[in-house]
Parts: C-alpha cells; structure tokens; sequence
C-alpha cells in the first residue's frame, strides 16, 4: 500500500520546549514510518520578525539536532531547511496572486501578533506567512499535515488556495488534510493556564525547555502556578492543576486521572517534586544524545535531506509555470 506523504514545519526560533516535543516532535516519530514524511526547518517562517544571522544560522542547527536526538531517521524521512529549496517562495508569490486581504485579515495569529506592537510598523510578511505555509504544503503535493488546533485555520486556507487555484488552472495541487495532533498539542504556560506554552514567551519562567538542566526544572516545576486549595484533583475548575497532570501523563503510562488518584492525601509539594523528577528522567537522556551530535554530522542530513525533496520541487514548479502560461527555458543539450 502507498503511502500518503506528510509535510511538517518549524520554525528556528525561541527555546523549544516539552510543549513542542510532546504535541509534535514526539508524534511524528510514529509517522515517519506510517507516511512518506518531509519535515522541514522553516528559517523564512523565523525571518517574519528580526532576527540576528548568527543566531538564526546556531539556532537552525539546534533544531536540527534536537530533531535527530528525539529519533528522527534520515534514512526513513528528508529533513531540510525551507530556504535551500527556493521552489518555496517561487510558490508562494504564485499563490499571492490568488489569496484575498480577506483570506488573511481573518487570521487569528496575525491579530494576535501584531496586537502586541504597532500595526503601521508591523511587516508584511507577518501577514502575509500563511500563504508560505500553504506554498510549504502544497508544493510537495501532501496529503496529511499534523497540526495543533491554533493551526487550523491556516490548513483550512492552504485548502481553499489549493481548490481556487485548481478551478481556474485545471486540476494541480492535491487538497491536504490536517491531523490534529494529541493534548501535548495544548501544554499550557507553567505560569498563566490559560495561555499555552510559547518558545517565544518573555520569561524563562513559562517553559521547560529541551535544554533545561535538572537544577532549572526543579526551579521552574516548584513555581508554577497552582489553584486554590491543596487537593490532587483533574478537574476543568482547577486548570493549572490540570496543565500540570496533563504533563505528568504524557511523560508517563498513567492517565491524569489515576496521577491524581495517586496523590490522595498529599499536597501540590510533593506533586511538584515527583513531576520535576519525571521531567528530568525523560530529558537527561534526551540531552545526552543531543550532546553527540555534531554540526558536520547534522549539516550533512540537511543537504540530503534538500537532495531528496527538491525533485518533487521542482517537477511541481514545472506543472505550476506551464498553468500559469510562463515560458519556459530552453532544455540544455
């Protein structure tokens, strides 16, 4: 039986952290070997807002490292950076051609980002990043794309750019589905639950990154937020109480259910405690492996990885110009 393909992104910036791992690296573990899967470091997605070179190029690697250290197979997937393939922006002017102001003013994540600043000076490309991520999507003729619920909205319009296109073009891109991913998708921030967990979050304080040593996360687990009173208990009226089991859970075989059930008598001290132990069992040996990768070595899976996808890339690109009515160039002899 074929395959269906899969296409995932993320972006080199901010500190991944057990969110991320938990609701998608994790998860995609079991998909590269289910789906032909692509995934890509998507450093034109990072550039939206300012970024410094010398940290996007350390932070592209990181990525990259983190991603082999939680058991992403080369040989079993292509992993590459979005900007070595240049299909990717040709795709997406193409795309902009057809999207409305409409389309992306309606946007969640746009409003929200550029809430936080001034709206004359914010950057077109935080408006316009959708319509990249539908032309990552599309490109590659994917059929399932992971996703958590705040992304849904962007595969519902790389749906509708793939269908408007197709009706005036003739039959070209593949209409994709999102899969939404598990309640790892939806960690929540260790010092406000009603926001999830950002790798772009203002305090350390919010996350437990990747990278974090024991120390840290004993430190950040003993301080985040709890509700009032002192019972063990998953309910949706104590929700940092739930963000919390809902951590201890995914790190664990136990349901928040049963973790609660198990802490009868006791109080969120001794919680804490056991969950930060929990969280460092996991990430010390994940960080061990990340420590034995060397830049070389994850350098090398990148350029293979481009290898690998950019046939695809480029056979579509052909199919799109030749829709379109450019000219093409003339074939070598």
């Amino acid at each position: 039986m074929e395959k269906l393909r899969l296409f995932s992104g993320i972006q080199p910036s901010g500190n991944l952290h057990i969110g991320n791992y938990l609701g998608a690296i994790v998860q995609w573990l079991p998909l590269q070997d289910e789906h032909e899967a692509i995934f890509c470091i998507v450093d034109q997605h990072a550039i939206t807002v300012p970024q410094e070179p010398d940290a996007l190029r350390a932070k592209t690697l990181e990525i990259a490292k983190i991603y082999l250290a939680a058991g992403i197979d080369p040989e079993k997937c292509a992993l590459f950076i979005q900007s070595q393939v240049p299909e990717h922006t040709e795709l997406m002017w193409i795309l902009n051609t057809i999207a409305r102001l409409g389309d992306l003013e309606k946007m969640t994540q746009f409003k929200d980002k550029s809430a936080k600043g001034d709206r004359e000076t914010t950057g077109v490309g935080l408006f316009d990043y959708p319509v990249l991520m539908a032309a990552d999507i599309l490109l590659y003729d994917t059929a399932v794309v992971p996703v958590g619920e705040d992304q849904l909205q962007h595969i519902e319009l790389t749906r509708t750019l793939a269908r408007r296109f197709n009706e005036r073009f003739g039959e070209t891109f593949r209409v994709p589905e999102g899969k939404i991913t598990r309640e790892g998708a939806r960690i929540m921030a260790l010092d406000d639950p009603t926001k999830k967990m950002s790798k772009h979050a203002s305090s350390e304080n919010t996350l437990i990154a990747l990278t974090d040593d024991a120390d840290t996360i004993r430190r950040k687990i003993k301080k985040a937020v709890t509700d009032s009173g002192s019972e063990i208990v998953y309910r949706d009226d104590k929700p940092a109480l739930r963000n919390l089991l809902n951590i201890y859970a995914l790190f664990s075989s136990k349901t928040p259910q049963e973790i609660a059930a198990s802490y009868a008598g006791k109080g969120y001290g001794d919680f804490k405690v056991d969950l930060a132990e929990v969280i460092i069992g996991f990430l010390m040996p994940f960080q061990e492996r990340l420590a034995r990768i060397t830049d070389e070595e994850t350098l090398a899976v990148l350029r293979g990885g481009a290898e690998k996808v950019r046939p695809l890339a480029l056979t579509k690109m052909h199919t799109v110009r030749e829709r379109m009515g450019f000219i093409g160039k003339k074939k070598k002899k």
